[in-house]
């Protein structure tokens, strides 16, 4: 039996652009532990990775993206809609994050933790994070409408899927302050107290 998330094979001009994108990344990432993200100019990146301006903004349309750029909004989705149709839609979206978290490696887990910390802490990365958020809710309640038959446009569709944003934000929140606690267990702990509901 396949896994939730995975997913068609990439193509070899694929495998070189996430190489490249991969690489780009990490050596900003290790800049801007190193110098500060203010102090780190795209040209240093393009250095440092061995690249050209062009290539770098072929792959990031700015700087803060290649902080916040990963793709885990694609695959959480599709082991979203994977999930066993008996199940809510907390559930099933509890279980393809665990699905999705359960694959990453120690190195991913570590940028995920350094990236979030920087943009917590930088004023543009978390203008720029807001939005990929809007956007984020956007794609969840459309694959929350799908599963459920309502339209992705409707209040309460909405309501879940900023719901569960809004749980991703608290898992970030609570990372910034605790840098060496686990997002993936983090986000669990979110989604598990929308389940349970609220006292207050």
């Amino acid at each position: 039996m396949s896994s939730p998330i995975d997913k068609p094979q990439p193509s070899l001009r694929e495998r070189k652009k996430q190489r490249t994108r991969t690489t780009i990344q990490a050596h900003a990432l290790r800049l801007f532990r190193e110098r500060g993200y203010d102090n780190t100019t795209v040209e240093m990146i393009c250095e440092a990775a061995e690249v050209g301006p062009a290539t770098f903004y072929r792959h990031f349309p700015s700087k803060p993206d290649v902080v916040l750029w990963d793709e885990f909004d694609p695959l959480i989705v599709a082991a979203f809609k994977a999930q066993p149709p008996e199940l809510t839609a907390l559930q099933a979206f509890r279980a393809a994050t665990r699905a999705v978290f359960a694959q990453l490696t120690p190195t991913q887990r570590d940028d995920q933790r350094q990236r979030t910390a920087l943009a917590l802490s930088v004023p543009e990365l978390r203008a720029v994070m807001l939005d990929q958020l809007a956007d984020a809710l956007q794609l969840l309640a459309h694959a929350i409408a799908e599963r459920s038959g309502q339209p992705a446009d409707s209040l309460p569709i909405r309501t879940l899927a900023g719901a569960i944003i809004g749980a991703a934000m608290a898992a970030m929140l609570a990372l910034g302050d605790d840098p060496d606690a686990d997002i993936a267990t983090l986000f669990d702990q979110a989604i598990a107290q929308l389940e349970a509901g609220f006292s207050a």
